[in-house]
């Protein structure tokens, strides 16, 4: 019996190990063309929790998200953050990225951006270094549809941008 039990126990601690499961630093953005709108509309989707932390090191250590009484301070900081940390050129130009606002579902906050006055795309460039500053092992996906065309990226620390061509 004192057998079984030293076994048991010698089988149980490894799995133990693998059941702290491994904390995946991800965000996910869609962005799709709206060429009826003359739009381009983003939808980052980030880890509350890991948004929280990279605005408590930036700018404030006190902030907290998704609270009852979440300072309006909060929106300024994600607006702030989003706009140093995702650049888009439309046909070699710079686009102003507009922050439309946040909501929370679970755990993650989705956060809404618009570029407007977009007649034609011919040419996307984005970077998007999100959490890269909080995690090196962040890693970014930007699933887009720009004229009926699906592309999805893996953005990492090393690789943070992207050219797409439509001509």
């Amino acid at each position: 019996m004192p057998f079984s039990k030293s076994f048991l126990f010698l089988l149980i601690i490894p799995l133990l190990g693998f059941s702290a499961m491994h904390k995946y630093y991800v965000s996910v953005t869609q962005i799709n063309y709206v060429k009826e709108k003359a739009s381009v509309q983003i939808i980052s989707r980030i880890f509350i929790d890991d948004f929280e932390n990279v605005l408590r090191k930036r700018y404030d250590e006190n902030i907290t998200l998704a609270g009852k009484n979440e300072p309006k301070t909060v929106d300024a900081y994600i607006e702030r953050y989003l706009s140093e940390k995702i650049k888009i050129k439309i046909n070699d130009e710079t686009a102003k990225i507009s922050f439309i606002g946040k909501e929370y579902s679970g755990d993650i906050m989705q956060c809404y951006l618009e570029i407007e006055g977009v007649k034609a795309i011919k040419t996307f460039q984005i970077t998007n270094q999100l959490l890269f500053d909080l995690f090196e092992e962040q890693q970014n996906i930007v699933k887009t549809k720009i004229n009926e065309t699906h592309k999805s990226f893996l953005f990492i620390l090393q690789k943070d941008h992207a050219l797409l061509n439509f001509d």
